[in-house]
C-alpha cells in the first residue's frame, strides 16, 4: 500500500509536467500561426475594407486626409454587390465565404410571400439579383474634375493626380413591393448641384453613418492581396427595403455606369492591422 500511496505522486506529477509541455508547444505552434499570418498579411497597404461597423479597433497607422462630404465631390460611379460586404448592426448574418458570400439583412426570414415573389416586368434584366436578396450600393464620389461613368476608372482620370475619393454606403433588402424604395430615387440621371455631379438623393433614415478610412473591395482583394486605394467610408448601420421592379427598370432604361448586374464581394477584413481605427 505504501508503495502504492508513493506511485500516485509520481504519476500525478508526470501528468503535471506533460500538460505543461503540451502547453508550452501549444504556446510555441500559436505564436508560430501568429507569425506566419502577419507575413501573409499585405502589411505594406494602407487601411482595407470592408469591415465590422460595430468595432471601431484598428491598429494600422497609414494615415490620409478624409474626403469632404459627397455634396462637395463629384459622383463618378455607381453599382452593387449581391449581400453586404461589410457587418454593420442591421445586416450581421453571415451567407458564406466565397466572392457570393458576404452578410445579409437580419430581417430576411421574415419576408412574406408577395415580397418573395418574382417580378413579371423587366424580369432579371439586372443581373445576380432576385427577391430576398441583400445588396450593398456604393455611390463612389471624386475629388476629380469628372462625370461619372463605367467602373471606377472613371473616378480616377489620368488627367487627375492623387483625388480624394469616398463612398456613400447603403445596404438593402431586396423585395418584390412597389411601396419599397425605388432605386431610381438614388440614382445620377445626370443631377447637377453647384456644378458638381450628384445622386438624385441619397438614402437617409437607416441611422447615423459610420466613417472611417478604407479602400476599395470587391472580390479580387484578400487580407493578402489588399487595395491600394485610399478611400473615405460612409456606411449606415441599418438596412432599408428596395424595390426589385425599380432595380430591373435602371438596368433596362440604361445608365451611364453601364451597370446590368451585381457584383461579388470581398470578405471581411479581421486582422487588426489591416483596419484603421475609427474616431
Amino acid at each position: 500500500m505504501k508503495k502504492l500511496f508513493l506511485a500516485l505522486p509520481l504519476l500525478a506529477l508526470a501528468a503535471c509536467q506533460s500538460s505543461e509541455t503540451m502547453t508550452d508547444e501549444k504556446m510555441a505552434e500559436d505564436k508560430m500561426a501568429k507569425a506566419d499570418m502577419s507575413q501573409e498579411l499585405c502589411l505594406d497597404a494602407g487601411p482595407q475594407t470592408p469591415r465590422d461597423i460595430t468595432s471601431k479597433f484598428g491598429l494600422n497607422s497609414v494615415v490620409f486626409p478624409k474626403a469632404p462630404p459627397a455634396d462637395q465631390m463629384n459622383l463618378c460611379n455607381i453599382h452593387t454587390h449581391t449581400n453586404a460586404e461589410h457587418k454593420g448592426p442591421g445586416f450581421s448574418t453571415f451567407v458564406n465565404n466565397t466572392d457570393s458570400g458576404g452578410f445579409a439583412c437580419n430581417g430576411t426570414d421574415d419576408l412574406t410571400e408577395a415580397e418573395l415573389s418574382a417580378p413579371s416586368v423587366n424580369a432579371g434584366r439586372f443581373e445576380g439579383v432576385k427577391p430576398g436578396d441583400t445588396i450593398e450600393v456604393h455611390w463612389v464620389h471624386t475629388s476629380c474634375d469628372t462625370a461619372p461613368g463605367e467602373g471606377l476608372g472613371a473616378c480616377v482620370p489620368e488627367t487627375c493626380t492623387d483625388p480624394l475619393l469616398r463612398v456613400e454606403a447603403q445596404t438593402f433588402l431586396v423585395v418584390n413591393d412597389s411601396n419599397a424604395i425605388d432605386f431610381r430615387d438614388h440614382a445620377y440621371g445626370g443631377t447637377m448641384r453647384n456644378g458638381l455631379h450628384q445622386a438624385k438623393a441619397l438614402p437617409t433614415g437607416t441611422g447615423t453613418p459610420i466613417e472611417f478610412l478604407g479602400s476599395t473591395t470587391g472580390p479580387s482583394y484578400t487580407q493578402k492581396t489588399c487595395s491600394p486605394a485610399k478611400v473615405t467610408w460612409s456606411v449606415r448601420p441599418q438596412c432599408a427595403k428596395v424595390d426589385i421592379n425599380s432595380l430591373n427598370n435602371w438596368a433596362a432604361e440604361g445608365n451611364v455606369f453601364n451597370e446590368t448586374s451585381s457584383h461579388g464581394v470581398r470578405q471581411l477584413v479581421t486582422a487588426p492591422e489591416l483596419l484603421s481605427p475609427i474616431e
